[in-house]
């Protein structure tokens, strides 16, 4: 998905900004249909309700307390919106529009499998979820975004108002439907087809519902010819993850930022504005018919001013959606190793911290350009060319300035103040001047080797980097940022008894356990240290390294699960600023963990952050 605006935005829209308004609507419409549309399965309403949700939320935003749990809230609002559609449906049974003139765009199933040529098992997945209940396929459409990593499973807890552990059985629950729903997708689908299926359901009007779910799995159970559709369900997780069934109505993708002028008038005047063409806040699509053409415009307040949403629906047909690729508490102590020196060009110890053709298909990875994607660098041959081609959006070096390692244009140098003696007029003033904004704060200052600098010498020399007027990133600390007492935990207390200003907490985090469960180690981190703070997050080196066993160094196949699986993490968290890998350099010591062997030969982790975004 798109990234979605920051705590800022929020903030800014939920003090009336219209422009704030318009990224807000913007940024999180894709996460609101992708929920919408899975639980209603292409009915008719999904264009409705989520215009319901979109205007609920701008109208009750200016009483939300807590920004950074903007997202939470509204993944509960939408829930509820599609928990009330389900119970006006259930009077309403003539509410799907007639096939004749339903538009093929507002079946997502459909969509999954025709644009996206699903095939397999993929496919069978895919009808199956016509075979959920209601219910289910609420809970599906939230456990599908946690499977791919734009959920988390203490947003589904809050979204379905259960407990985590009866959330747990009603996901375990809600599997068990779909595989079951797989079988019987397989089961109808044999061929030649089983005589006797053919006989249970001669009365069996074609539409898939409970009943017929559970008559059509009775029977694959005991009958010889049909059990075999049990057998080699791949897990539902590891298909899930491979496709995005709901794709974005036509020219989402590419809405830019206005809700228009009539948003901009309404929020200044306090009038209510109506406009059109150009103008309209959101063009959403999936019409129900190419001949029906429907605007539904409401004012809401925002902080006591007037904001105009206009939902329309089109004629444009849908574009093909691109689906989501992603393979199939903080960590001990590091001893201290050593970082790069901006004037050695050596490389560093490792830081702790289809078209049918005869040939062979070739898959050409494009970069996704993104603005939280960074790295770590170091100089080596071709870092320009590798810098630009990674898609990166921001890079640094631990040092004031990148006299020695120029990145190309469009990609923003951070600068950072490393350690206490660093902390001159001289060096400052630098950074200042080549910052665009940000400065970031000491480098691991609880470790020996590395800043290595107490808690009271850190806040002694702090008003210095505040003086510069830039957004300021605290100290990175090597682990246990989420720990009462920390060193982190006590600068922060120390800073705000002070009244000195941390905009953004910085952290760094290597992993040992190099298997899957790694991804939720490292974002589970990232959470809790966002939670103690309640500030926006830069994560300014990660990876995976055993510091104190063998092997020291995952796997290739390991390392780019553990990149795909925590970029689209981070990349899915509003609270989450940036991110950068360490590092980008793959040569000398590095070559096991880096991205790059020269400017234009990424490793197969470089693929996989390359890709990121």
């Amino acid at each position: 998905m798109a990234d979605q605006p920051d705590i800022a935005t929020v903030i800014a829209a939920r003090a009336g900004d219209p422009a704030a308004v318009d990224r807000l609507v913007a940024g999180y419409l894709p996460l609101v249909y992708t929920i919408v549309g899975r639980a209603l399965e292409g009915h008719a309403d999904v264009d409705d309700v989520v215009q319901d949700v979109m205007l609920r939320v701008l109208r009750n935003l200016g009483d939300l307390r807590e920004p950074e749990s903007f997202r939470s809230w509204l993944v509960a609002i939408t829930v509820r919106q599609v928990r009330e559609r389900f119970r006006t449906r259930r009077g309403a049974p003539e509410a799907l529009v007639h096939e004749d003139v339903r538009d093929p765009g507002a079946d997502f199933t459909d969509l999954a499998i025709t644009r996206l040529e699903l095939s397999g098992q993929r496919r069978e997945t895919a009808e199956a979820t016509r075979w959920l209940d209601e219910e289910n396929r609420e809970l599906l459409s939230l456990w599908w975004l946690e499977a791919s990593g734009e959920l988390t499973r203490d947003e589904i807890v809050e979204a379905t108002e259960v407990s985590r552990q009866h959330a747990a059985v009603r996901i375990q629950r809600m599997k068990g439907q779909l595989e079951t729903a797989r079988v019987v997708v397989r089961a109808l689908a044999a061929q030649p087809p089983c005589p006797d299926l053919r006989l249970v359901t001669v009365h069996w009007d074609g539409t898939p519902g409970a009943l017929w779910r559970k008559r059509i799995a009775r029977h694959t159970r005991d009958c010889s010819y049909c059990t075999p559709a049990w057998h080699n369900l791949v897990a539902a997780e590891r298909l899930l993850a491979g496709m995005a069934l709901v794709p974005l109505p036509a020219g989402l993708a590419h809405f830019g930022g206005s809700l228009g002028t009539a948003a901009g008038t309404a929020a200044v005047t306090g009038k209510t504005a109506v406009t059109g063409g150009s103008h309209l806040a959101a063009k959403i699509g999936f019409g129900v018919s190419q001949k029906v053409l429907t605007a539904a415009l409401a004012t809401t307040a925002v902080a006591g001013t007037a904001t105009a949403v206009v939902v329309y629906r089109h004629d444009t047909p849908p574009q093909t959606p691109t689906a989501a690729v992603l393979t199939t508490s903080a960590p001990a102590p590091r001893p201290t190793t050593v970082r790069p020196s901006p004037s050695s060009p050596s490389s560093p110890s490792p830081s702790p911290t289809p078209s049918k053709t005869t040939k062979k298909p070739v898959v050409v990875i494009t970069a996704k350009a993104s603005k939280k994607k960074g790295v770590g660098v170091w100089k080596f041959t071709g870092l320009k060319s590798a810098l630009s081609d990674v898609g990166a959006g921001w890079y640094y070096n631990w040092a004031s300035n990148n006299n020695d390692v120029p990145g190309p244009a469009g990609v923003e140098f951070v600068p950072m103040i490393r350690a206490k003696g660093d902390a001159t007029d001289a060096t400052i003033a630098q950074a200042k001047k080549e910052s665009g904004g940000e400065l970031l704060g000491f480098n691991e200052p609880d470790m020996a080797g590395q800043a290595d600098m107490s808690v009271e010498d850190a806040l002694a020399a702090w008003p210095k980097l505040q003086a510069t007027g830039l957004r300021l990133g605290s100290p990175s600390v090597a682990y246990g940022g989420d720990t009462a007492g920390g060193w982190l935990d006590r600068f922060m207390s120390g800073a705000k008894d002070k009244g000195y200003r941390v905009d953004f907490i910085t952290l760094h985090w290597y992993g040992s356990d190099f298997s899957a469960a790694a991804v939720g180690q490292f974002l589970g981190y990232v959470d809790a240290v966002h939670k103690r703070y309640n500030k926006p997050i830069w994560v300014t080196e990660f990876g995976l390294m055993n510091f104190n066993g063998s092997p020291k160094y995952p796997s290739a196949a390991q390392l780019v699960t553990f990149i795909k699986g925590t970029t689209k993490g981070l990349q899915s968290r509003s609270y989450v600023e940036r991110y950068a890998w360490f590092g980008l350099p793959a040569v000398g010591d590095s070559v096991d963990f880096g991205l790059y062997k020269d400017g234009d030969s990424p490793t197969a982790a470089g693929e996989a952050y390359k890709a990121a975004g």
